[in-house]
């Protein structure tokens, strides 16, 4: 009796676990409003993983630790539809949209017709089916008719429920979603960055991403690249709730946890319609998804069988795509620009052209692997593409316009700054100036160095570091801290007062501590948390330095990749060489706060601190480091322990769950008032 009792003590501690981590799945991939930190959440994942390996009799298909099969997928086998997944016609201009609308008048009147417009997601079309509630069968569009079943790669995104639950409605026999698999902007650049630091190839664009990685025939690739689902289209339901419009059924879906797409609008006109869809052609960089366009759908589920379908396109349905931020011109020349770790990254110049109402005449190649997939050659006739501010980029070349004339872009066999033999690292896909001398490097290590972020020196932006090191002054990142107001004021418009403040500027930064000091050194792979995560371990530079690569790994935070690159940096002669002056040059280098910080530890002294919301006067890292500064502890997530919740615009459930505990809350203007207290000029 006490082995069936503790094992039913196992069985509600699992469900419970269960329970538990699909909440906080939800709260960070759907509505991106996390509770708790990604240590916490991975103590509950290890928890579960270990009671199911002790007790595999209580593993259930829905478990969480059952996204990932150890199956792999020789092909993919072929799913036909419940009913076709047809494209969408496209309109360009306002004039089309009512075209379009008149078109549909002509089956149902407009006065009874309402419209849904959403954003249109740049992405993977994807059916999902649930029967009886379990995730069943995941497949793309294919051909319309009949798509690939690619069911293990989408219980691998976190996104989507393994299985429906609600306390609201009934779980319908069978339920069929039709959404698109996306990857964020932010996720895709951090993909794009790992994958290049393992010489692997990189994708062109988020859309290639996503439908790459969902077609992996490994499920385990899957599970570590970024993806996520979005829920768009009605598709069937049996046994459950009846629904009539689609505005419904995406409530409905909201109700089973199923994460949906955002920003959706019921318009009760067409000119509602337009100047919606107009809205967002504005605003669409403001998304942290790509989108070409808006889709508008007849919200009635009726009216759209009585406005019926042609054998490719829903008539009842259209999308508006965007006016195209791409232009033709001419590749002129490829220059090489070199980074601070010695990156030669190819940059292509171009005959100036309008492209989304800006001017470009330079593009990003990316890499060599890029050149070479693009096929792209100097003298070419290429189609460039402009998204938001970020730098634009050769999509593709247009080869009926060559001449024979073209030349091939030549990999260097010597850096372009220095005249360095150039190397290229087995498995990596970069090419590389190993002269941690060369001037290109030291330009971009000082500017790096003196960022507000790392040792903030005020007054050494890019073109002071140009100066120095094309006038020798600086030779390497150390030579900083011991420039001299005699030398500074042999550099064009620096007068005394411009020296001094410069000098007090580099002499102020030598009492950080030990984490900015190792952020600013530009190891690669180690940004600012890392950096901070390394100080907090490890306390000194002499302890870091002599850390082993296992040592590392051994830290949470710290990956393989991570931790062999920090290894390889502080062996490296010339590394040493510097930090030796640095040493000589009096800096810190120990994870201590500074004088002037000691002052204000008060503030936030033993406090654990959590931000809900949006904030409008920081992001939420610097938010979080200024409490660390003063004295706190910023955590992800409300506990009765917790000493101070601030709540930002549109706050998450932490703020309720605080008001439920009693902890006291402030607004962001309290919080800006007790930093002014404090002394912190923001």
């Amino acid at each position: 009796m006490e082995q069936i009792s503790n094992k039913n003590k196992i069985l509600k501690r699992i469900e419970e676990l269960k329970t538990i981590i699909k909440h906080h799945d939800y709260l960070y991939y759907v509505l991106n409003q996390p509770e708790i930190s990604d240590y916490e959440y991975d103590k509950l994942f290890k928890e579960l993983k270990e009671l199911e390996e002790k007790y595999p009799e209580f593993v259930s298909p829905d478990s969480p630790t059952q996204r990932v099969s150890c199956e792999i997928v020789k092909e993919f086998k072929s799913v036909k539809h419940t009913f076709p997944m047809l494209s969408l016609d496209n309109t360009y201009s306002e004039q089309e949209i009512y075209d379009w609308a008149e078109r549909i008048s002509k089956y149902v009147p407009l006065k009874n017709l309402e419209f849904i417009v959403e954003p249109k997601l740049d992405g993977l079309s994807c059916t999902i089916h649930y029967v009886d509630g379990k995730l069943h069968t995941a497949a793309t569009r294919g051909d319309g008719e009949v798509g690939e079943d690619v069911t293990l790669n989408v219980k691998t995104i976190k996104s989507v429920p393994l299985s429906l639950e609600s306390k609201e409605v009934k779980t319908p026999k069978f339920f069929e979603v039709r959404g698109e698999v996306v990857m964020l902007k932010k996720d895709f650049e951090k993909l794009n960055k790992e994958l290049q630091s393992k010489g692997e190839q990189t994708f062109a664009n988020p859309r290639n991403a996503a439908s790459g990685s969902l077609r992996q025939k490994d499920p385990k690739i899957t599970a570590q690249r970024p993806l996520r689902f979005y829920v768009h289209s009605y598709g069937k339901i049996e046994g459950g709730p009846k629904v009539e419009k689609d505005e419904e059924f995406l409530e409905l879906c909201k109700k089973f946890s199923l994460p949906v797409i955002r920003h959706y609008k019921v318009c009760k006109t067409i000119d509602e319609v337009v100047k919606y869809c107009l809205g967002w052609q504005q605003k669409r960089d403001s998304l942290e998804y790509d989108i070409d366009g808006m889709v508008i759908k007849v919200n009635q589920l009726r009216y759209r069988d009585e406005i019926g379908s042609t054998l490719k396109s829903p008539r009842w349905a259209i999308a508006y795509k965007f006016p195209a931020r791409q232009a033709t011109t001419k590749l002129k020349n490829v220059v090489m620009q070199v980074g601070r770790t010695g990156i030669i990254t190819p940059v292509a110049e171009l005959e100036p052209v309008e492209c989304g109402g800006v001017i470009i005449s330079r593009a990003t190649l990316h890499n060599f692997d890029e050149i070479k997939r693009l096929g792209v050659k100097i003298g070419d006739t290429v189609l460039v593409e402009r998204a938001g501010e970020v730098i634009p980029k050769i999509v593709k070349v247009i080869e009926s316009k060559r001449t024979g004339k073209e030349k091939e872009i030549e990999i260097p066999k010597k850096c372009p700054v220095c005249g360095s033999n150039v190397v290229k690292e087995e498995g990596e896909v970069a090419y590389r100036c190993p002269n941690s001398s060369c001037p290109a490097r030291v330009i971009n290590s000082i500017v790096h160095f003196a960022k507000r972020d790392a040792m903030d020196i005020e007054g050494l932006g890019e073109s002071v570091a140009e100066l120095l090191v094309e006038r020798k002054l600086v030779k390497k990142l150390s030579d900083i801290y011991f420039l001299t107001k005699q030398q500074l004021l042999t550099l064009p418009l620096f007068k005394e007062k411009k020296a001094m403040n410069l000098l007090t500027a580099i002499e102020n930064s030598k009492k950080r501590p030990l984490s900015r000091f190792l952020y600013a050194l530009g190891i690669r792979h180690v940004g600012e948390k890392a950096a901070y995560v390394l100080a907090q371990k490890f306390k000194t530079i002499d302890k870091l330095m002599k850390t082993s690569v296992e040592e590392l790994q051994s830290i949470p935070e710290v990956e393989p990749v991570m931790a062999r690159s920090i290894q390889e940096f502080f062996e490296n002669k010339f590394t040493k060489e510097i930090i030796e002056d640095f040493k000589k040059a009096g800096l810190n280098m120990v994870e201590t706060v500074s004088e002037e910080e000691k002052k204000f530890n008060q503030i936030f002294a033993n406090m654990t601190v959590v931000f809900t919301g949006e904030l409008d006067s920081m992001t939420r890292s610097k938010a979080e480091e200024l409490v660390r500064q003063l004295g706190g502890n910023p955590s992800g997530s409300v506990s009765r322990s917790t000493s101070l919740v601030v709540v930002g615009r549109n706050p998450g459930s932490k703020y309720q769950k605080a008001k439920e505990y009693g902890i006291k809350i402030i607004d962001e203007q309290e919080f800006l008032n007790m930093l002014k207290e404090a002394g912190v000029s923001l």
